[in-house]
């Protein structure tokens, strides 16, 4: 993503969106013709229920690896807080203070990806969470990332629990993917 986004020049904020939407439907199209191609009959319905998110299948033997990710990797962003907070006032700003912006944006970057490919790794795509809950957090705490990080966290936990427990009940004795709740949340 960052590469082509980088591509032509000057990595911008909304060349990295746009390159992250591309990516997605390219590799959301390769996932899908494999899944069409398989043999295996079953592949399609886990494919689908893992694309749209859910505890269903999660294993209370894999918490501990996600566990320790989000907290280095929440322990880091605190650590960051100030830089972040930089990144707040525009890049010209921050690279006055003394802030290699590309460098850091590209290592703030590397680690989200990181801690949200071993959450989806346990629990599957839950979308909407991580678009929704820091908008909601920075009008609750400030956008201060001393505050707000751990808020979010917090925040967007409770928020996927209770769309799990929304999940397991609307049409119990069936279980909705969770992803589905909280894009319904989400996408309004």
């Amino acid at each position: 993503v960052f590469w082509v986004a980088r591509t032509g020049g000057f990595m911008t904020p909304t060349r990295l969106v746009l390159a992250g939407v591309a990516m997605s439907a390219i590799l959301s199209a390769l996932t899908s013709l494999i899944v069409l191609t398989s043999p295996d009959p079953q592949l399609a319905s886990r494919v689908l229920f893992w694309t749209l998110g859910g505890f269903g299948t999660a294993q209370w033997k894999l918490i501990p690896i996600p566990l320790a990710a989000l907290a280095i990797g929440l322990g880091v962003m605190l650590v960051q807080a100030r830089r972040l907070n930089l990144l707040m006032a525009g890049d010209e700003s921050a690279v006055a203070l003394g802030l290699n912006v590309q460098r850091f944006r590209q290592s703030m970057f590397v680690l989200a990806a990181a801690l949200t490919g071993i959450t989806v790794a346990v629990a599957g795509v839950i979308g909407f969470v991580g678009l929704i809950m820091p908008h909601i957090v920075r009008f609750l705490v400030g956008a201060d990332h001393r505050r707000a990080l751990p808020a979010v966290a917090l925040l967007g936990a409770s928020f996927t629990i209770g769309a799990d427990l929304v999940a397991r009940t609307v049409i119990a004795p069936l279980e909705l993917p969770v992803g589905i709740v909280t894009a319904l949340v989400g996408g309004p």
